[in-house]
């Protein structure tokens, strides 16, 4: 019976394990793609800046026009490296945490099945005690022997379970530690190209010429045009950064119009990208796999 107590001890411990994973993991998920929903949001927002600076350049005067211009397409310029890190994000941290659930599911059902095989062996012990107590010594022959056999049986799937929970451990903790690295490589890939663009539009602003618009203007309030000789602008076509901005800002209008449309769906999705609530599990709130984004 020590035996049997022994290995009741070391499947609670099994159960405990894949229960923190369920839970901790199935939060991780949660809130990695809430937080990718977010940065999304964050990106169209973004995007309604980016068109809204050019509809305001395109009222003003060259010098500040020029310079909205450029400071429009460096913003857009971001949204794009942004875009790259929701897709990014949805592709190698949260889809990959969502497949857990499948996982936990599997070795659980793995640890339900060494319980029965147990309690089937307690029953056999259970009853041989009654034999040797009450019956003839043939009886208690046949009673060792059954036991003999679902203590080999309940050893057998033991030692099955135990291999199972420590591959499961091994690739829980590899696994950890590559949602994360890849979360802080998609990071630090995004602030990096993000700065450098922000370092350029910072540099477009620097170098306004606030005092030539201002002569310009001076010169229009007067009744006076061509007094002085503006620098026509190189190119007054919007940049790829600056359509696909825009573009961007179209879909998610659409997408707000169609939400407001319809009344089964009263809540708009934020930008092209609408990533998943994990839905709860048991003991935790792990994404199943068949539930979609």
């Amino acid at each position: 019976m020590n035996i049997v107590f022994s290995r009741d001890s070391q499947v609670r411990g099994m159960d405990n394990t894949m229960a923190n994973a369920e839970k901790y993991f199935g939060q991780f998920c949660s809130l990695l793609a809430a937080y990718t929903r977010k940065t999304a949001r964050l990106r169209d927002k973004a995007d309604q800046l980016v068109k809204q600076l050019i509809d305001f350049a395109n009222s003003e005067n060259p010098e500040l026009r020029a310079t909205m211009r450029g400071f429009a397409e460096d913003l857009a310029k971001v949204q794009d490296y942004r875009q790259a890190q929701v897709e990014r994000l949805e592709t190698k941290v949260v889809n990959p945490l969502k497949l857990y659930g499948a996982q936990i599911k599997q070795t659980r059902a793995e640890i339900k099945k060494f319980k029965r095989v147990q309690s089937h062996e307690i029953k056999q012990l259970e009853k041989l005690e009654k034999l040797r107590q009450k019956s003839p010594w043939d009886r208690q022959m046949i009673a060792e022997t059954r036991v003999q056999r679902a203590a080999m049986d309940s050893s057998r799937t033991t030692l099955q379970l135990e291999e199972t929970v420590d591959a499961f451990q091994r690739q829980k903790l590899k696994d950890l530690q590559t949602f994360f690295s890849n979360f802080v490589t998609i990071e630090m890939v995004f602030h990096a190209k993000a700065l450098e663009v922000y370092s350029s539009a910072f540099q477009t602003l620097e170098k306004y010429d606030l005092e030539r618009d201002l002569q310009d203007f001076r010169a229009k309030m007067q009744g006076v045009y061509g007094h002085y000789d503006t620098q026509p602008l190189a190119n007054t076509n919007p940049s790829p950064s600056v359509l696909q901005s825009l573009a961007r800002q179209g879909t998610l209008q659409v997408q707000l119009c169609r939400a407001n449309e319809d009344p089964e769906h009263p809540h708009a999705n934020h930008g092209r990208f609408s990533l998943p609530h994990c839905v709860c599990g048991q003991g935790g709130y792990l994404m199943l796999p068949g539930h979609s984004l």
